[in-house]
């Protein structure tokens, strides 16, 4: 079973990432949800009047798909310490 997260509107990336911090509490208050397996989040890019904008790297090659192993762990989570 997955959960749908859906945040409507135009924002800053850090509006968005604050409303996904705050439903992901949400989440994790009202329905005990401690744990997840694998997240992903689509993101649709615009410029700062909406309009669509393609993302490109260095090389000018366009940004599909960004992967991460996860979140950063300390040594102290690492070794329970």
């Amino acid at each position: 079973m997955s959960i749908l997260i859906s945040v409507r509107g135009d924002m800053t990336l850090a509006e968005a990432r604050q409303a996904i911090f705050e439903t992901l509490n949400q989440i994790e208050d009202e329905f005990a949800v401690r744990y997840t397996r694998n997240l992903n989040l689509f993101i649709n890019p615009t410029d700062e009047v909406g309009d669509k904008v393609v993302v490109r790297n260095r090389l000018g090659g366009e940004v599909r798909r960004v992967t991460k192993k996860g979140a950063y762990r300390s040594a102290a989570d690492e070794y329970s310490i």
